[in-house]
C-alpha cells in the first residue's frame, strides 16, 4: 500500500496560505507571481525565480498545520531542503501559534 504524501486538498491549501502572506516569500520578502501571471519583460527562466512556494518547516508534507507551513520563492525553498534551514526552526514553530492567537 502506498502512502500519500500530501492530503488530497494541497493545492487549496497551498493557494490559501500564499494569499495569506499577499504572495511574498516569508524569507527574502521576494514577491512572487500569482497564478496566470505572465509579465513580458520577464523570460521563463526568470519567471520560475518568482515562483512562490508552500513549505513544510517540521519536512512532513502530511502535516498541514498553518504554524507548519510558510511561503518561500523558489530559490529560498530549494537552499531550505539543500541545507535543512532557514529562517525558522521547528522548535520555534509553536511559538508563531502563541503569538497568533
Amino acid at each position: 500500500m502506498s502512502k500519500t504524501r500530501y492530503s488530497k486538498d494541497w493545492k487549496q491549501i497551498a493557494t490559501a496560505v500564499k494569499d495569506a502572506s499577499n504572495w511574498r516569500c516569508t524569507k527574502c520578502d521576494r514577491i512572487c507571481l500569482r497564478p496566470g501571471e505572465k509579465p513580458s519583460e520577464l523570460t521563463l527562466s526568470q519567471r520560475r525565480v518568482y515562483n512562490l512556494q508552500v513549505h513544510h518547516y517540521n519536512f512532513d508534507p502530511s502535516d498541514n498545520r498553518k504554524e507548519n507551513l510558510g511561503c518561500l520563492c523558489s530559490g529560498c525553498h530549494l537552499h531550505y531542503h539543500r541545507f535543512r534551514r532557514g529562517n525558522i526552526s521547528p522548535g520555534q514553530l509553536s511559538l508563531f501559534q502563541l503569538n497568533d492567537a
